[in-house]
């Protein structure tokens, strides 16, 4: 939001960049494939995109979505946003047009920056959001479609000079919970910096020229903010391609990139361990490598620590609505401590309560609550939830944990029925939600599985609606291909006669785990 107190007070990742735009206007602040941009590049680049959303009646709190593949103009349109004092709504690029419409309509966005590969699902998708009144297309725009750079070139180079306050939003990531809808976290400018400081002071930055790389997604939070400790150090941020995953050429752009740091799901850390001769590569530039959003195996730290003997292996824990990473497990301790996510980091104060928000002694298992400058704003337009998340004072993570006796965490279950599949949140009660509303089925339970490649992956056990007509694999995949993201579509269908409820009539996903273990629930 605009603010009247004093300018030049502000510390917001695009002031950053025009600040290294000044010092170090020709360090290399992005890359991706072969195209980059100096520090200078992107800043004037950042007041164009800003002024030219300006020009197209985008204010400061205006929200602006960006639905595109990880690319150089996504990072851009991020900036710009902040530059121009607008929030930013990430999109993910998988959703389906009822999804991205959800998403556009729950926000109020009133521009959207799109790649044009996923301008058919936004055109479908504005059926639904009357409230968008800019779309700029990145790439080759359609007759009739205004282009990014078009608008960019037509645009002034020099600052709009909107005062920005830190403790206004900068994004609304979108995450789900247990009601079936995604809510929109807002983390502020305040958040994503004190995050990123928090960051750098726990586990300290590398010697000589920083250069960090993801295999996030730019619409994830962990995309967003492991760029942010880059920007604040002028490092530069290697980009990752979107929509495939190729371990081959990721060891290829670490070792000829010089990256220093870098984070991927445990997934991409099995494939990119078993390149052929990924041991025998230079790392010498490699400092620290990390993994979240999924668990990882004892034999593939191993495996991290053989292969890369000289770098750090940090493990990274947190959620969206905490900008995102709460506890850190240091690469000393990445065997001793197998399994646990660590301690808290700076900034990241930390409970572990019971259902009346008692403590609960050390070993015990509880829910484990948050407090601190990193913790989001609120959940957007929806403040019974965001009252809900933050009753008696403290973030309600929805994490189940037990504390050691020297201090550090372990995650044993999660109180929401989340699935974690190649380190993407699937949410059950999104999915069960569409599945409902199948005509051939009665009744939905949904529970992750073990897959060898993903960690897990979904279990949709159903009622048919008419038992001499159930619902096939078939029925379903065609169903959710309309309704529902590809990452987030069951992968197993097992239909039975009824779900197991407890007396109070809750579904007991707890035996349905128990019983696919066992061979008694098999896909149909």
């Amino acid at each position: 939001m605009h603010t009247t107190r004093p300018t030049g007070t502000g510390m917001t990742s695009s002031d950053q960049i025009a600040r290294h735009a000044r010092k170090i206007p020709d360090a290399m602040a992005l890359r991706f494939g072969d195209a980059g941009r100096t520090y200078r590049e992107l800043d004037e680049r950042l007041s164009k995109l800003a002024n030219a959303l300006l020009a197209r009646g985008v204010s400061a709190g205006d929200r602006v979505a960006v639905l595109g593949l990880n690319g150089i103009e996504v990072v851009e349109a991020y900036h710009a946003c902040g530059r121009l004092g607008a929030i930013c709504v990430p999109i993910n690029f998988r959703l389906v047009a009822d999804e991205v419409a959800y998403a556009l309509t729950d926000s109020g966005a009133v521009a959207v920056v799109v790649d044009a590969a996923l301008a058919p699902v936004l055109a479908k998708a504005r059926e639904q959001a009357p409230e968008v009144r800019t779309v700029l297309v990145i790439g080759e725009a359609e007759a009739g479609a205004e282009g990014y750079e078009e608008a960019l070139a037509a645009a002034d180079p020099v600052s709009p000079g909107v005062d920005v306050d830190e403790q206004s939003p900068a994004f609304i990531m979108y995450t789900s919970g247990t009601t079936g809808r995604p809510k929109g976290a807002v983390l502020t400018h305040h958040n994503l910096l004190l995050h990123s400081f928090s960051m750098m002071a726990h586990l300290g930055t590398p010697a000589g020229e920083r250069v960090g790389i993801s295999g996030a997604p730019l619409f994830h939070i962990a995309g967003v903010s492991t760029m942010l400790p880059n920007v604040l150090l002028g490092g530069c941020t290697v980009l990752s391609r979107s929509g495939r995953f190729d371990p081959a050429e990721v060891v290829d752009v670490l070792e000829r990139e010089r990256v220093t740091d870098c984070f991927f799901v445990p997934a991409q850390w099995q494939a990119i361990c078993s390149v052929p001769g990924v041991a025998e590569r230079d790392w010498s530039a490699l400092h620290r490598l990390s993994w979240g959003a999924a668990p990882a195996s004892t034999p593939l730290l191993r495996r991290l620590i053989e292969v890369f003997p000289d770098a750090e292996v940090v493990t990274s824990f947190g959620q969206t609505e905490c900008s995102p990473v709460t506890t850190l497990l240091r690469g000393e301790d990445a065997l001793r401590k197998i399994g646990s996510v660590g301690t808290p980091m700076l900034n990241v104060e930390v409970r572990v309560v019971d259902e009346e928000m008692n403590d609960v002694p050390r070993g015990e298992v509880g829910e484990i609550v948050y407090r601190g400058p990193t913790v989001m704003q609120g959940y957007w337009g929806k403040p019974a939830e965001t009252a809900d998340a933050f009753a008696g004072g403290w973030f309600h993570s929805g994490d189940l944990v037990r504390e050691d006796e020297d201090g550090y965490y372990f995650v044993v279950d999660r109180k929401k029925d989340m699935i974690i599949s190649g380190g993407e949140n699937i949410y059950c009660a999104e999915v069960e939600d569409v599945l409902a509303g199948h005509p051939k089925v009665g009744e939905v339970a949904l529970i992750g599985v073990p897959d060898e490649k993903w960690g897990e992956t979904p279990l949709a056990v159903l009622v048919a609606r008419d038992p001499a007509d159930p619902p096939t694999a078939a029925d379903v995949e065609a169903y959710c291909r309309e309704h529902l993201a590809g990452y987030k579509r069951p992968r197993h269908i097992s239909v039975i006669a009824e779900l197991p409820r407890n007396p109070s009539g809750k579904i007991l996903k707890t035996r349905l785990r128990t019983a696919r273990a066992d061979g008694e629930l098999p896909d149909t």
